[in-house]
């Protein structure tokens, strides 16, 4: 594993499409982009995961071509004007991650877990990088259309279980655990993961928690995603308490704080 997860790490978010559900179309030219990564790191951001298609709920998945055009040029960019930053690919295509790999990436983000690629496993297993794999019930597209579950923790914790033993069938291990906040997920059942976050350390890799700005906090208080700033910072706090390695944020410099914070806290 390329990082020491001796205290809580800052993933900070990249969205280079027009559609995302919260910063969509303000970082789509080169200038922008450069401009928004030197803002994270200069805040402590300790990855950048570059997105380059929407996987908010109702979102049609785009296509090979259309991914590869938008994230590759901006993956050359970001390692030219900042070699030593930790570069994150969300994607859930191998073809995607290979490449970007070979082109400099350190880390995989997949949202289906290889659920949408059978390729995956085999290919990150050859990579050999670090992936994080998350729990998605559907497709962005329905993942949000009543979603079911007898008892969320214990069948997320089937799921992964049953991922990992197929990883360890390739001699992988360098796994992230997602549990996947808002894919496939009602408000409930997104606090029930949070509140029984910890239950997930216990399949003995880092957990990561995604809630930055999701409607989990906006709908419940009646907000827009927007004024969802103090909520992901509440949220991330309770996550952190309850043993996340990786908090992936819109917001660099709060969840730095954030982590700060808590880290203090446990240190007393």
């Amino acid at each position: 594993m390329i990082l020491d997860f001796s205290k809580p790490k800052v993933m900070g978010i990249l969205n280079i499409t027009p559609d995302s559900f919260f910063d969509g179309n303000r970082y789509i030219t080169e200038t922008a982009i450069l401009k928004r990564v030197e803002q994270m790191n200069r805040e402590g951001a300790d990855i950048i995961d570059i997105g380059a298609f929407s996987s908010r709920p109702g979102a049609q998945l785009v296509s090979y071509e259309l991914e590869r055009q938008r994230l590759m040029p901006v993956l050359v960019s970001i390692k030219k004007h900042f070699p030593d930053i930790l570069i994150s690919i969300d994607t859930y295509r191998s073809q995607i991650a290979r490449e970007a790999i070979e082109r400099g990436a350190h880390i995989i983000n997949d949202i289906s877990a290889g659920n949408l690629d059978n390729d995956m496993f085999a290919t990150i297993a050859a990579l050999n990088v670090p992936y994080i794999m998350m729990h998605m019930q559907g497709i962005p597209e329905n993942m949000q259309n009543n979603p079911y579950y007898d008892n969320i923790v214990s069948e997320l914790l089937a799921f992964f279980k049953q991922k990992i033993g197929l990883l360890k069938t390739y001699g992988f291990d360098k796994i992230i655990i997602d549990p996947g906040f808002g894919f496939g997920k009602t408000i409930d059942q997104n606090y029930q993961l949070l509140k029984h976050l910890a239950a997930f350390k216990k399949l003995g890799f880092p957990v990561l928690a995604g809630i930055s700005r999701k409607s989990m906090l906006y709908k419940l208080l009646q907000i827009t995603p927007d004024e969802a700033l103090n909520a992901t910072a509440v949220a991330n706090t309770v996550a952190l308490l309850n043993g996340a390695d990786i908090l992936r944020v819109h917001d660099v410099k709060q969840a730095v704080e954030t982590v700060k914070i808590v880290e203090q806290l446990k240190r007393v």
